[in-house]
Protein backbone atom coordinates (compact mmCIF):
# COMPACT_ATOMS: atom_id res chain seq x y z
CA UNK A 1 0.00 0.00 0.00
CA UNK A 2 2.84 2.42 0.76
CA UNK A 3 4.23 1.72 -2.71
CA UNK A 4 0.89 2.77 -4.19
CA UNK A 5 0.89 5.95 -2.10
CA UNK A 6 4.42 6.63 -3.33
CA UNK A 7 3.22 6.24 -6.92
CA UNK A 8 0.36 8.64 -6.21
CA UNK A 9 2.83 11.12 -4.72
CA UNK A 10 4.81 11.03 -7.95
CA UNK A 11 1.62 11.60 -9.94
CA UNK A 12 0.73 14.58 -7.75
CA UNK A 13 4.13 16.24 -7.98
CA UNK A 14 4.10 15.93 -11.78
CA UNK A 15 0.79 17.78 -12.13
CA UNK A 16 0.70 21.12 -13.96
CA UNK A 17 -3.01 21.29 -14.76
CA UNK A 18 -3.79 24.62 -13.10
CA UNK A 19 -1.67 27.26 -14.82
CA UNK A 20 -2.59 30.00 -12.33
CA UNK A 21 -1.39 27.85 -9.46
CA UNK A 22 1.80 26.92 -11.31
CA UNK A 23 2.57 30.62 -11.75
CA UNK A 24 1.83 31.34 -8.10
CA UNK A 25 3.93 28.54 -6.64
CA UNK A 26 6.88 29.42 -8.89
CA UNK A 27 6.60 33.15 -8.19
CA UNK A 28 7.02 32.44 -4.48
CA UNK A 29 10.42 30.90 -5.17
CA UNK A 30 11.44 33.81 -7.36
CA UNK A 31 10.82 36.33 -4.59
CA UNK A 32 11.37 34.65 -1.20
CA UNK A 33 11.51 36.48 2.14
CA UNK A 34 15.04 37.35 3.28
CA UNK A 35 15.04 34.51 5.82
CA UNK A 36 14.62 31.99 2.99
CA UNK A 37 16.93 33.51 0.38
CA UNK A 38 19.35 30.57 0.59
CA UNK A 39 16.65 27.88 0.45
CA UNK A 40 15.96 25.73 -2.60
CA UNK A 41 12.20 25.85 -3.01
CA UNK A 42 10.18 22.72 -3.81
CA UNK A 43 7.92 24.58 -6.31
CA UNK A 44 5.80 21.54 -7.17
CA UNK A 45 2.46 20.20 -5.98
CA UNK A 46 2.79 18.78 -2.47
CA UNK A 47 1.73 15.16 -1.81
CA UNK A 48 0.27 13.89 1.44
CA UNK A 49 2.49 12.83 4.32
CA UNK A 50 2.23 10.27 7.09
CA UNK A 51 1.45 6.69 8.03
CA UNK A 52 -0.04 4.47 5.28
CA UNK A 53 -1.88 2.60 8.05
CA UNK A 54 -3.35 5.83 9.44
CA UNK A 55 -6.74 5.80 11.14
CA UNK A 56 -6.74 9.61 11.44
CA UNK A 57 -6.68 11.87 8.38
CA UNK A 58 -5.97 15.60 8.78
CA UNK A 59 -7.12 17.76 5.87
CA UNK A 60 -6.16 21.38 5.20
CA UNK A 61 -6.72 23.93 2.45
CA UNK A 62 -3.50 24.20 0.40
CA UNK A 63 0.28 24.52 0.84
CA UNK A 64 1.63 27.82 2.13
CA UNK A 65 3.72 29.72 -0.44
CA UNK A 66 6.76 29.81 1.85
CA UNK A 67 5.88 26.73 3.90
CA UNK A 68 5.17 23.43 2.13
CA UNK A 69 5.74 25.07 -1.26
CA UNK A 70 9.29 25.65 -0.02
CA UNK A 71 9.94 22.45 1.95
CA UNK A 72 7.93 19.94 -0.09
CA UNK A 73 6.14 18.45 2.92
CA UNK A 74 2.64 19.18 4.14
CA UNK A 75 2.42 21.85 6.87
CA UNK A 76 6.19 22.04 7.17
CA UNK A 77 8.30 25.14 7.64
CA UNK A 78 5.66 27.66 8.74
CA UNK A 79 3.67 28.69 11.81
CA UNK A 80 0.63 26.66 10.77
CA UNK A 81 2.76 23.52 10.76
CA UNK A 82 4.23 24.45 14.15
CA UNK A 83 0.72 24.44 15.59
CA UNK A 84 -0.48 21.32 13.80
CA UNK A 85 2.44 19.03 14.53
CA UNK A 86 2.73 20.21 18.13
CA UNK A 87 -0.93 19.22 18.56
CA UNK A 88 -0.39 15.86 16.85
CA UNK A 89 2.59 15.28 19.15
CA UNK A 90 0.50 16.05 22.23
CA UNK A 91 -2.17 13.67 20.94
CA UNK A 92 0.36 10.87 20.43
CA UNK A 93 0.38 10.83 16.62
CA UNK A 94 3.80 12.48 16.03
CA UNK A 95 7.21 11.59 17.43
CA UNK A 96 8.23 15.25 17.80
CA UNK A 97 6.42 18.60 18.13
CA UNK A 98 8.30 20.47 15.41
CA UNK A 99 8.43 20.32 11.63
CA UNK A 100 11.09 22.49 10.04
CA UNK A 101 12.14 20.67 6.85
CA UNK A 102 11.51 17.38 5.07
CA UNK A 103 14.54 15.66 6.59
CA UNK A 104 14.02 16.69 10.22
CA UNK A 105 13.07 13.22 11.47
CA UNK A 106 9.36 13.81 11.93
CA UNK A 107 7.37 10.56 11.86
CA UNK A 108 3.60 10.22 12.12
CA UNK A 109 2.07 7.09 13.61
CA UNK A 110 -1.59 6.44 12.96
CA UNK A 111 -2.09 9.76 11.16
CA UNK A 112 -1.82 11.13 7.64
CA UNK A 113 -1.84 14.82 6.63
CA UNK A 114 -3.04 16.19 3.31
CA UNK A 115 -4.72 19.17 1.63
CA UNK A 116 -7.67 19.57 -0.72
CA UNK A 117 -5.50 21.66 -3.11
CA UNK A 118 -1.83 20.73 -3.67
CA UNK A 119 -0.31 24.01 -4.92
CA UNK A 120 0.01 27.35 -3.14
CA UNK A 121 -2.84 29.56 -4.42
CA UNK A 122 -2.84 33.37 -4.66
CA UNK A 123 -4.07 34.84 -1.34
CA UNK A 124 -4.80 31.28 -0.14
CA UNK A 125 -7.91 31.24 -2.33
CA UNK A 126 -8.19 28.46 -4.92
CA UNK A 127 -10.95 28.82 -7.49
CA UNK A 128 -13.78 26.28 -7.61
CA UNK A 129 -12.32 24.85 -10.85
CA UNK A 130 -8.88 24.43 -9.23
CA UNK A 131 -10.48 22.71 -6.24
CA UNK A 132 -12.49 20.38 -8.44
CA UNK A 133 -9.45 19.38 -10.51
CA UNK A 134 -7.34 18.72 -7.45
CA UNK A 135 -9.94 16.88 -5.41
CA UNK A 136 -9.41 13.87 -7.68
CA UNK A 137 -6.09 13.34 -5.89
CA UNK A 138 -7.90 13.43 -2.55
CA UNK A 139 -10.26 10.69 -3.77
CA UNK A 140 -7.27 8.57 -4.75
CA UNK A 141 -5.61 9.12 -1.37
CA UNK A 142 -8.75 8.05 0.46
CA UNK A 143 -8.84 4.84 -1.54
CA UNK A 144 -5.23 4.11 -0.55
CA UNK A 145 -5.83 4.83 3.16
CA UNK A 146 -8.37 2.08 3.95
CA UNK A 147 -7.91 2.25 7.74
CA UNK A 148 -8.93 5.90 8.07
CA UNK A 149 -12.04 6.35 10.19
CA UNK A 150 -11.63 9.83 11.72
CA UNK A 151 -11.05 12.98 9.67
CA UNK A 152 -10.09 16.37 11.10
CA UNK A 153 -10.91 19.22 8.71
CA UNK A 154 -8.88 22.37 9.30
CA UNK A 155 -11.10 25.22 8.18
CA UNK A 156 -14.25 25.61 6.15
CA UNK A 157 -12.59 24.96 2.79
CA UNK A 158 -11.33 21.55 3.95
CA UNK A 159 -14.70 20.77 5.55
CA UNK A 160 -16.48 21.52 2.28
CA UNK A 161 -13.90 19.55 0.27
CA UNK A 162 -14.37 16.45 2.40
CA UNK A 163 -18.15 16.73 2.10
CA UNK A 164 -17.75 16.87 -1.67
CA UNK A 165 -15.58 13.76 -1.60
CA UNK A 166 -18.22 11.91 0.47
CA UNK A 167 -21.21 13.33 -1.43
CA UNK A 168 -23.14 10.05 -1.31
CA UNK A 169 -23.02 10.01 2.50
CA UNK A 170 -23.68 13.67 3.34
CA UNK A 171 -26.83 14.12 5.44
CA UNK A 172 -29.43 16.76 4.63
CA UNK A 173 -29.47 19.60 5.32
CA UNK A 174 -25.77 19.90 4.51
CA UNK A 175 -23.78 20.17 7.78
CA UNK A 176 -22.40 23.66 8.37
CA UNK A 177 -18.79 24.24 9.33
CA UNK A 178 -18.02 25.42 12.83
CA UNK A 179 -15.25 24.72 15.29
CA UNK A 180 -16.09 21.49 17.09
CA UNK A 181 -18.70 20.41 14.53
CA UNK A 182 -18.98 16.69 13.79
CA UNK A 183 -20.63 14.68 11.03
CA UNK A 184 -20.83 10.96 10.26
CA UNK A 185 -20.05 10.16 6.62
CA UNK A 186 -20.69 6.48 6.15
CA UNK A 187 -17.84 4.62 7.83
CA UNK A 188 -15.99 7.88 8.54
CA UNK A 189 -16.54 10.63 11.09
CA UNK A 190 -15.36 14.16 10.38
CA UNK A 191 -14.45 16.68 13.08
CA UNK A 192 -14.05 20.41 12.40
CA UNK A 193 -11.42 22.81 13.68
CA UNK A 194 -10.62 26.37 12.79
CA UNK A 195 -7.58 26.38 10.54
CA UNK A 196 -4.19 26.59 12.25
CA UNK A 197 -3.29 29.73 10.26
CA UNK A 198 -1.72 32.72 12.00
CA UNK A 199 -4.92 34.64 11.28
CA UNK A 200 -6.64 32.37 13.80
CA UNK A 201 -3.83 31.54 16.22
CA UNK A 202 -2.45 35.08 16.64
CA UNK A 203 -5.92 36.44 17.33
CA UNK A 204 -6.66 33.50 19.66
CA UNK A 205 -9.72 32.58 17.68
CA UNK A 206 -8.02 29.17 17.88
CA UNK A 207 -6.16 28.22 21.05
CA UNK A 208 -4.13 25.12 21.88
CA UNK A 209 -6.83 23.73 24.20
CA UNK A 210 -9.43 24.21 21.45
CA UNK A 211 -7.29 22.34 18.93
CA UNK A 212 -6.40 19.63 21.45
CA UNK A 213 -10.09 19.08 22.18
CA UNK A 214 -10.79 18.33 18.52
CA UNK A 215 -7.97 15.80 18.31
CA UNK A 216 -9.07 14.29 21.63
CA UNK A 217 -12.58 13.79 20.22
CA UNK A 218 -11.16 12.18 17.07
CA UNK A 219 -8.86 9.96 19.14
CA UNK A 220 -11.72 8.87 21.40
CA UNK A 221 -13.75 7.90 18.37
CA UNK A 222 -10.92 5.60 17.25
CA UNK A 223 -10.84 3.66 20.52
CA UNK A 224 -12.10 0.04 20.31
CA UNK A 225 -14.77 0.59 22.96
CA UNK A 226 -16.14 3.75 21.36
CA UNK A 227 -19.87 3.94 20.87
CA UNK A 228 -21.44 6.46 18.47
Amino acid sequence: MSDRLAALSREITACGACKRLVRCREAAGDDPPKRFLDDDYWLKPVPGFGDPAARLLVVGLAPAAHGANRTGRMFTGDRSGDWLYAALHRAGFANQPTSKHAGDGLVLTGAYVTNIVRCAPPDNQPTPKERDRCIAFFHKELALLPNVRAIVALGGFAWDGVLRAFAAHVPKPKPAFGHGAKVVLGAHTMFASYHVSQQNTFTRRLTEPMLDAVFAAASAMLQPDHQA
